[in-house]
């Protein structure tokens, strides 16, 4: 696709700009990973060796953090709720339950993440938002598809599936992964017509 004419040219980031973003990435997930999202964003910055104005200056937002370390992490989300959906093949229960687990690990990355998300597919001025709204409609095909053909309870919406979700994440923080995966499965069981 051609560019813009009217548009300005885009400048490259400056070597220096691009290794303090990098650096702002690596420390953040740390501190997130230690923390949970609510990590102080000035000992982020203090910690990758910036002032707080680079921080800010690369991410206007927490949540703008948030959504570059996960934006690859969202794209492999959003990739296997595609093929789940195109494969005629994938039972539809079976399908939904493995989506499930997947958003439960992406979730599960930081304390409080799962929040984060909820609260983002209501708040359309955050970064978070479009990429919570794709996950949403992929959780939404899901269910209906896995309600459509009996797989599931007949009153099971996406909403529930996304609290199970949320719940699933929460246990992780709570109990650890083994545990968690256990507990997960009741939670998949409940859906199941």
């Amino acid at each position: 696709m051609p560019e813009n004419p009217a548009a300005p040219p885009r400048r490259r980031q400056r070597a220096d700009a691009r290794r303090n973003r990098e650096r702002l990435l690596t420390e953040a997930d740390a501190a997130f990973r230690e923390h949970g999202t609510e990590a102080s964003l000035e000992q982020v910055a203090r910690r990758a060796g910036v002032a707080i104005g680079t921080l800010y200056s690369h991410f206007p937002t927490r949540d703008a953090l948030l959504e570059a370390l996960f934006r690859e992490r969202h794209e492999a989300i959003m990739a296997l709720g595609d093929e789940l959906l195109a494969d005629p093949r994938t039972e539809p229960a079976a399908a939904l339950a493995r989506w499930m687990r997947a958003v439960t690990d992406h979730t599960a990355t930081y304390r409080g993440l799962a929040g984060r998300f909820l609260g983002s597919l209501e708040d359309e001025t955050s970064e978070l938002y479009a990429a919570c709204k794709r996950m949403a409609a992929t959780g939404e095909a899901l269910t209906e598809r896995a309600r459509a053909v009996g797989a599931i309870r007949a009153d099971a919406t996406a909403n529930d599936v996304f609290a199970l979700i949320s719940a699933a994440a929460w246990l992780r923080e709570q109990v650890g992964p083994a545990d968690a995966d256990r507990l997960a499965v009741f939670l998949v069981d409940g859906l199941r017509a």
